[in-house]
């Protein structure tokens, strides 16, 4: 791909960005699945912390996401407009804020991983000593998954997926055999339990980032992230350009993820198995969303470059698109949880009573997954106009409900349940409000006055 996604056929350009950013997607929900089923052996208790500590993982891919969202935006809409020395600015500046921030995190989480694990308030020892290792090793070493997750954004924003895909392909390689080595530790190999996967993970993550490292090396001059440097000052000017567009996005993958956070600590309320249900739940539905995420990050460049080249009914064409694909996809997942439930839960846990709770957490949350495709798939598009301030606005405030109605409804008899249905009811409003939103922003020519006003 000569990476132009402002002309030739919609769908087979959509697509040929798409499949490789959604097989990494898929890659990256085989890592944390892959896992999940080896640490499982080990007991709910081991996933529980694992689950603990994977929570600020997740948080911390919020903060990433100002880096990547930000510049991944920016460069795009700049190759849209035909300026590759100002995109090339806004990579570099991009790439700088990850490596910052992802230093200055995992600082952060070096010093006070004691507070925030205990946070949520784990009774059992076995549980919260998990947590305190993994957090220590995923989150000390974080660095690197920020600079993954960043320098695959940049990437795409020039039409370039094969090269992440290549670099995650090779990495969950490693993972999948370091699982169980450092996990069970077979033969003369010590069994390091959940530090070994914690192990394993990170340094996948550092061949991955490793990869697209070498890639920029061996490049051509034409990409823009040929030639960026990691220390030196940044501009004020493309700082805020980037902090503009990735803030919003950052503030809504954070407060998300602090939502969760006081859920589960709702959650931890009714034992460890419901605290693993929640975590290997969200691991499993990760095939929707990460594969709707994946397909949300193509249609974000793709409608990026062509706002950018002032190509609004390119955009509007791209969007109806990825609706249709993802929509089906997400249909294909419902049906799964609802109607095959059981052979799924069987495979990350093993006590009767916790394939229990878990078949309950599919079935229900089986109903919200073409919604939840549809949502992520709406807020790239409209984030690729550069309008993530009105994404974080939707998401905060219905995500934000899921507080009071799992409070709600999980002290009726409706109990664990009644939290799995604030989460499966709000996510339903979020995908019909966010489709709205975005044919309401593109109604009757507003898009070009906005355009206009911009320039």
């Amino acid at each position: 791909m000569d990476g132009n996604l402002t002309k030739g056929p919609i769908l087979k350009t959509l697509t040929k960005l798409a499949i490789p950013i959604m097989a990494s997607s898929f890659l990256g929900t085989l890592y944390n699945i892959t896992d999940m089923a080896w640490i499982g052996l080990l007991g709910s208790k081991a996933v529980a912390g694992v689950g603990v500590g994977g929570m600020f993982t997740w948080f911390s891919q919020g903060l990433s996401s100002i880096a990547r969202m930000g510049g991944q935006v920016q460069v795009a809409q700049c190759i849209g407009s035909g300026d590759r020395e100002k995109a090339h600015k806004y990579a570099q500046t991009a790439v700088q804020i990850a490596l910052y921030m992802g230093l200055i995190f995992a600082l952060f989480s070096l010093i006070f991983v004691r507070q925030m694990v205990g946070f949520f308030n784990l009774s059992d020892a076995e549980a919260y000593n998990a947590a305190i290792s993994y957090t220590q090793i995923a989150c000390g070493l974080i660095v690197f998954s920020f600079m993954t997750i960043t320098l695959t954004g940049l990437y795409t924003a020039q039409g370039d997926s094969k090269t992440p895909f290549v670099a995650n392909l090779v990495g969950l390689v490693t993972n999948m055999i370091l699982d169980p080595l450092l996990i069970l530790g077979p033969g003369p190999l010590p069994k390091l339990g959940v530090i070994g996967a914690a192990i394993a993970t990170v340094t996948a993550q550092f061949i991955v980032m490793g990869i697209m490292i070498l890639g920029i090396i061996r490049s051509k001059k034409e990409n823009v992230l040929k030639g960026i440097h990691l220390i030196g000052g940044m501009s004020t000017k493309y700082l805020k350009g980037i902090c503009k567009i990735g803030i919003p996005t950052g503030i809504q993958g954070m407060v998300y993820c602090m939502i969760s956070m006081l859920i589960t600590r709702m959650v931890s309320g009714f034992g460890a198995e419901a605290v693993a249900t929640l975590r290997v739940g969200g691991q499993i539905e990760s095939v929707s969303w990460n594969t709707a995420d994946g397909f949300a990050a193509a249609l974000n460049a793709f409608t990026a470059q062509n706002y950018g080249a002032e190509k609004i009914d390119r955009v509007k064409k791209g969007y109806r698109v990825s609706l249709l694909t993802v929509g089906i996809w997400g249909l294909l997942i419902t049906l799964i949880f609802i109607f095959a439930p059981t052979p799924i839960a069987s495979v990350f846990f093993h006590e009767p009573s916790a394939i229990a709770t878990a078949i309950n957490y599919l079935v229900i949350i089986g109903f919200s997954e073409a919604f939840l495709c549809i949502e992520l798939t709406t807020i790239g598009a409209i984030s690729g106009l550069g309008k993530t301030n009105l994404c974080s606005i939707i998401s905060i405030l219905f995500t934000s409900s899921r507080i009071p109605l799992a409070m709600i409804l999980g002290n009726t008899s409706l109990g664990l349940n009644g939290i799995w249905w604030a989460f499966s009811s709000t996510t339903i409003v979020k995908g019909i409000i966010f489709t709205g939103t975005f044919f309401w922003i593109t109604r009757n020519g507003r898009l070009q006055t906005t355009l206009s006003s911009r320039q």
